[in-house]
């Protein structure tokens, strides 16, 4: 691809307003222009659900599947647009009832690490500093 397109043009910027980062190519960049160009390009950047609802569906369905690596960075994104840790628990606790106490006690978990992360690159005690 020597020009990018409109689509991939929006696809990172929607990628970097949700996330607070570049997309990073990784081991398959094709994927990766997928994921740019449709999910974001198209998907995201539809008008009828704004960023942070859209983050709220995919935060919902990454914990459901119960794909550890992709809800952390989906905690990440919450995080990043805005959404407060209290409101990304009350989710995850809510999926315990329509996926299962593992589902829940899985994304409690993850949820937990990546707010201490969090908390330790910026110095905050994660049991006192809320």
């Amino acid at each position: 691809m020597n020009q990018p397109s409109a689509r991939h043009e929006r696809g990172e910027a929607i990628f970097k307003e949700v996330f607070g980062r570049e997309p990073r190519p990784g081991n398959y960049p094709e994927f990766l222009q997928i994921t740019v160009e449709h999910l974001f390009g198209e998907i995201w950047a539809r008008p009828q659900l704004s960023l942070e609802e859209r983050e709220l569906v995919a935060l919902t369905a990454v914990a459901l599947a119960r794909t550890d690596w992709e809800l952390r960075g989906h905690i990440g994104a919450s995080l990043n647009l805005g959404m407060s840790r209290e409101k990304i628990i009350e989710v995850i606790i809510q999926l315990a009832y329509y996926g299962g106490w593992p589902v829940a006690n899985n994304g409690l978990r993850v949820a937990q690490e990546v707010f201490a992360e969090l908390d330790n690159a910026t110095g905050k005690d994660a049991d006192h500093d809320q």
